[in-house]
């Protein structure tokens, strides 16, 4: 337990950023999740939708430092891969 009053305020900050991030990258990995299940399915249009939403998600949990940046290139580039196969295979 904190025993300073500054060591109490950032015990507070921490349990609101852990439970904040702990959120987003919940949603992050749902989105990821209806990316691949899109693509098993393989309608375009879905893949499409969920992609878009997959990317900014990322992208967004990039910028704020949740996941790292490299770690979100690596997703984005495998769910279009992913994506790109299972419109061709489609078409």
């Amino acid at each position: 337990m904190p025993n300073t009053k500054s060591a109490k305020k950032r015990l507070r900050q921490n349990e609101v950023r852990r439970a904040r991030n702990k959120a987003v990258k919940s949603a992050l990995r749902n989105q990821v999740r209806k990316v691949r299940t899109a693509i098993t399915t393989g309608d375009a249009a879905v893949i499409d939708t969920e992609m878009k939403g997959a990317v900014k998600r990322l992208d967004k949990a990039a910028a704020a430092g949740i996941i790292h940046a490299n770690a979100a290139a690596r997703l984005k580039s495998r769910l279009n891969a992913a994506s790109k196969a299972a419109k061709a295979a489609q078409a």
